[in-house]
C-alpha cells in the first residue's frame, strides 16, 4: 500500500511545473491534496485532474507571500479533511539579472518574501498538526541554495535561507516523528524562469535556458516523491551537481567558473 494512501498533502505553488506533477502522482496513489497557489482557474483545472487519477483534492487559493494567506490556508485544509500528514514548500519566484543592473530593490524584497517567508508562513502553522501525525515537511530549494550563480543574487540568498531554516528545523524535531527533506534541484523545465524578473523588477516572459536540453517537471517530481516517502534528509539532483559540491570543498574558484558557464550556456 501506498505511504500517501488517504494521507492529507499540502502542495504550495501547485499550478504549474514541480507542483502540478507531484500532485498527479500523489493523487494516483489516492492522497488528499490541497491545492495552494495564485491562480486559481489552474488549480481547478488540476484539482479535476487529480480526481480522475484516484485522489480527492481541494483548491485554496494562496499567496504565501501573506502570513494570513498561509495561516488560512492551513486552516481550511483542517477544515477540509481534519488533520495534515505533508507540507510540499514549492511556492517559489525566481529572478534573471546582474544585482549592479538592478533599478529598484523592492522587487528583491519579493523573491525573499514568497521564497524564504512563505515556506516559514507555512510551516509555522502547519506544524503543530503535523506533530501529531508523524508527518513530513519538504522544502524545493534549489542547486543555488548550496553554492552562489551569477543573475540570481537574491534568489540564491532566498535559496540559502530555507536551507538553514530547515535544517535547524530537522533537529529542533528530532524527537517528533516529524521528517524535514530538502530538495535541490539543478534546472528544471517549468514556468518560473518565464516569470522570473528582470532588471526592473517585471516577468522577462521568456526562459534564458535551454528548456528542452533540462529536466523535466515530471521527472523532478519523481524523485521529490521517493525522497518524501523514504523521508530523505536531502536529495541533490543529477551527478553533476553532486561532483560539483565536493569540488567546491577543494576548488571554489573552479565551481564558481562552473556555475558561470551554466548560466552563460542555458542548462
Amino acid at each position: 500500500m501506498s505511504s500517501f494512501k488517504d494521507k492529507v498533502c499540502v502542495i504550495t505553488g501547485a499550478s504549474s511545473g514541480i507542483g502540478w506533477e507531484l500532485a498527479l502522482m500523489l493523487a494516483a496513489e489516492g492522497a488528499k491534496l490541497i491545492l495552494a497557489a495564485r491562480n486559481e482557474e489552474r488549480l481547478k483545472e488540476l484539482a479535476e485532474l487529480c480526481r480522475q487519477a484516484g485522489g480527492k483534492a481541494h483548491v485554496v487559493s494562496t499567496d504565501v507571500a501573506s502570513e494570513e494567506a498561509c495561516k488560512n490556508m492551513v486552516e481550511e485544509t483542517i477544515e477540509t479533511y481534519g488533520s495534515l500528514d505533508m507540507l510540499v514548500n514549492n511556492a517559489g519566484i525566481s529572478m534573471y539579472t546582474r544585482f549592479d543592473e538592478v533599478e529598484d530593490l523592492s522587487f528583491l524584497e519579493k523573491i525573499m518574501q514568497i521564497n524564504f517567508f512563505g515556506s516559514m508562513y507555512c510551516t509555522y502553522y502547519a506544524l503543530p498538526y503535523l506533530k501529531k501525525a508523524k508527518g513530513r515537511i519538504v522544502g524545493i530549494s534549489s542547486l543555488t541554495g548550496k553554492t552562489g550563480v551569477p543573475t540570481r543574487t537574491a534568489y540564491a540568498a532566498s535559496k540559502h535561507a530555507m536551507a538553514g531554516f530547515f535544517d535547524s528545523l530537522r533537529i529542533e524535531l528530532m524527537d517528533s516523528g516529524v521528517s524535514v527533506t530538502m530538495i535541490y534541484p539543478g534546472f528544471v523545465a517549468t514556468e518560473v524562469r518565464e516569470r522570473a524578473l528582470g532588471s526592473d523588477g517585471t516577468s522577462i516572459g521568456k526562459s534564458p535556458v535551454k528548456e528542452g536540453e533540462v529536466m523535466t517537471a515530471e521527472e523532478c517530481a519523481h524523485i521529490i516523491f521517493r525522497a518524501a516517502e523514504d523521508r530523505k534528509r536531502e536529495v541533490v539532483m543529477t551527478l553533476k551537481a553532486k561532483l560539483g559540491l565536493w569540488m567546491k570543498l577543494i576548488a571554489p574558484s573552479v565551481v564558481d567558473n562552473i556555475a558561470r558557464k551554466s548560466i552563460e550556456t542555458g542548462k
